[in-house]
């Protein structure tokens, strides 16, 4: 292990370029975690030396001295000899024998004059660079803050420490020092950036899989629901109601309810989905099963389905879990409720129960679309593209006309060629895009996902011409508010644009809630400059989450914008206005 080269000790004068990364470079609500992927590419350019592993000392180690070493010694100041102390301890330290290093660079910094701020946080550094190979993070935490202390800027200490904070699971704290790093090297090192979205993700899943078990269920909007049964073309349940289900249908006064057939429970269920009253869904399946009348099964996979929507898993799994293992439940339900099931171990982020499922369904149910076009996603997420692009292609075999597999597909088909860092094939998966919307322009999800590809690829315009597309066909899917709205913020740093965007997909989920409806204003508060407020509302939107994938998501951007109004207060800055 080879000590660094030397550098010149930092100073407090990295603060403009700090307030200038707040100010300028850094769209707050996107966070650490999604600017991470914005600068990805940028990044890449000046990797080399910015990637190198953090793990040698500063200074180089002197020469050997000689015959006179001791009396030289004796001449020099106190700063030299601190300095000559933490050269004896780089040589140990590349030698490996870091107990030695520690003594020396102790040496160093009790040698040192006080009002010797940058060398004595580097020698504080350098002792926290041997403690760490040792594995002693405690001792790591305790230099390196003594480094950043003397000089706030310190990106090594700062580095160092949260790596340190990460091994013994201060994950805040760990997310704060690397939010500083990255600001103040402006998003270039890709080390700082990956140990940032670690963090992220897993301060995200925590406290979504918390909170996404206590939440209270709420019933999303109209288009929700109807963009999740069109993503299945073998579902009975969602089916309109056959002839002879229904008697002639007579509408109350206040046109909620019609009459149907009998007294049963889920023919009634279905007559509310068809008249979008989804809120007497589930009591009228529950009625359906407790009777045990002629469509218990069809009910029971009705009220679990509507049970996923709202977002209570732990009620649709019971359900689910007894139509898969009813006999006499037709092949067709028990391949539905597999499907479903294995999705909802897919947002638990449980991939091997999910793979489990969706295996068992395309055992029972072999020509069934759904299974492939569902577990293809699954492979997306697994980043198995090529599992995920055969399962496509079967899909596709039996669905011709499926657009939303064609264009995940294509999707898929760019993931491989954009990871694989293939130009041909990325320009062959956009070309599949416009291919796709040409051939099925009624399909809002195609213009989705070419806007996420065309987002990767900086064409930003292009992006939000798609994103345009998809509100044009659905108005009321709020996720398309949130991805154009981020857009704003990646593209132009438009942040009133972007926050006005994502006020609106709250108010969206809002209209179609039982709660009372939000009227603060996250652009206002963002004019003021009150960003505990703004991240206040990122917080009301995670209670609006449709799953706990996307929760998780919600938490990691507010995480990260929490992190830069910390970091903005602990080195005296003001938050950025519009």
């Amino acid at each position: 292990m080879a000590a660094s080269k030397p550098v010149e000790p930092q100073s407090g004068s990295g603060l403009p370029r700090w307030q200038l990364a707040l100010l300028v470079g850094t769209p707050i609500v996107l966070g650490v975690g999604a600017v991470y992927l914005w600068n990805r590419s940028r990044g890449k350019e000046k990797q080399g030396k910015k990637n190198g592993e953090r793990k040698t000392p500063e200074g180089s180690a002197s020469p050997v001295q000689g015959q006179h070493g001791e009396a030289e010694m004796i001449s020099k100041s106190p700063l030299d000899r601190a300095q000559s102390a933490k050269n004896k301890g780089n040589k140990y330290f590349k030698a490996g024998k870091y107990d030695q290093a520690i003594q020396c660079y102790t040496d160093a910094i009790s040698l040192c004059p006080k009002e010797q701020k940058g060398d004595l946080s580097t020698f504080y550094q350098n002792r926290a660079a041997a403690y760490e190979q040792q594995l002693k993070w405690t001792e790591v935490i305790q230099d390196c803050s003594q480094a950043v202390e003397l000089n706030p800027c310190y990106i090594k200490a700062l580095f160092r420490r949260a790596k340190a904070l990460e091994k013994l699971g201060n994950k805040k704290e760990c997310l704060e020092d690397v939010t500083a790093v990255c600001i103040l090297e402006v998003f270039q090192n890709q080390q700082s950036m990956l140990l940032a979205d670690k963090v992220l993700k897993q301060l995200g899943k925590e406290k979504a899989k918390e909170k996404y078990k206590n939440r209270e269920p709420l019933m999303p909007s109209p288009q929700f629901i109807k963009s999740y049964f069109s993503s299945f073309t073998d579902d009975i349940i969602s089916q309109p109601l056959q002839k002879g289900e229904k008697k002639d249908e007579d509408k109350d006064k206040e046109g909620e309810a019609s009459e149907v057939t009998g007294s049963s429970g889920y023919l009634k269920a279905k007559q509310y989905m068809e008249e979008e009253n989804y809120d007497k869904i589930i009591s009228e399946c529950t009625k359906e099963i407790e009777s045990g009348g002629r469509y218990t099964a069809e009910a029971l996979l009705l009220r679990a389905t509507f049970y996923l929507l709202i977002g209570n898993a732990t009620a649709a799994q019971p359900d689910l879990d007894r139509v898969i293992n009813m006999d006499d439940a037709s092949v067709k339900l028990r391949a539905n409720a597999l499907i479903k099931r294995g999705s909802m171990y897919m947002q638990q982020q449980q991939p091997q129960l999910s793979t489990q499922d969706f295996n068992m369904a395309a055992e029972i149910d072999l020509r069934n679309a759904d299974v492939y076009h569902h577990r293809g996603q699954l492979k997306i997420l697994l980043d198995q593209v090529e599992e995920a692009v055969g399962d496509f292609d079967e899909c596709i075999k039996l669905r011709p006309d499926s657009a939303l597999a064609q264009a995940q597909k294509c999707f898929a088909l760019y993931r491989q060629a954009y990871t694989g860092n293939n130009p041909s094939q990325v320009q062959k998966a956009m070309d599949g895009f416009e291919d796709v919307i040409r051939r099925f322009p009624k399909c809002a999800e195609g213009y989705a996902l070419y806007a996420q590809a065309l987002t990767d690829q900086q064409q930003f315009g292009n992006a939000d011409e798609m994103y345009d597309k998809c509100i044009e066909l659905e108005p009321d899917n709020a996720t398309t508010y949130v991805h154009k709205g981020l857009l704003q913020l990646q593209w132009k740093q438009d942040l009133e644009m972007g926050l006005e965007l994502i006020s609106k997909a709250i108010e969206i989920d809002n209209k179609f809630s039982d709660k009372t409806k939000k009227k603060k204003n996250i652009i206002h508060f963002f004019h003021r400059g009150n960003l505990d407020k703004a991240i206040d509302m990122f917080n009301k939107a995670i209670n609006l989450a449709k799953s706990e994938m996307e929760m998780a998501h919600l938490y990691s951007l507010c995480d990260a914008a929490y992190a830069q109004t910390e970091v903005a207060k602990k080195y005296g800055l003001k938050p950025p206005t519009l």
